[in-house]
């Protein structure tokens, strides 16, 4: 297969971080402390397993018919803006509750939306060609 593996996991950190916009809302709304604590695991798991992914993103981009595709720097960009801005909001979140908006709520709605991109720029890069290699 020559496609790149990296876009293949990147819905497992999307979905995390997805999740912790939800109850960073959530929480925005209520002030429930649990919320804040949710939003909290749910950035650990995203920037965890964001973070393997972006090791398995590293080894694609060795292989040159990964490099040679035009779309796979705007990607890599995007996703890695999306993993900084993640652990900013984590760096944040680890502020007592009431510290952590409208702060962590900002970087949670800004990290969703750069995955979202990221995703976005993924999709030709799953779509095979008609001669079997990457689009």
């Amino acid at each position: 297969m020559r496609r790149p593996l990296h876009p293949m996991v990147l819905g497992i950190p999307l979905i995390c971080f997805l999740g912790a916009l939800i109850t960073d809302i959530a929480y925005y709304n209520t002030f429930d402390v649990n919320w804040k604590n949710f939003s909290d695991w749910l950035l650990a798991g995203g920037e965890a397993v964001g973070a393997l992914a972006a090791l398995v993103g590293i080894f694609d981009l060795v292989r040159p018919h990964v490099r040679a595709n035009p779309l796979i720097w705007p990607y890599a960009i995007t996703y890695a803006v999306a993993m900084i801005l993640g652990l900013f909001n984590n760096f944040v979140h680890s502020r007592d509750a009431y510290g952590a908006m409208p702060t962590g709520l900002v970087l949670s709605v800004l990290t969703v939306i750069a995955l979202t991109v990221a995703a976005g720029i993924s999709v030709p890069l799953l779509r095979p060609s008609r001669t079997g290699g990457i689009v």
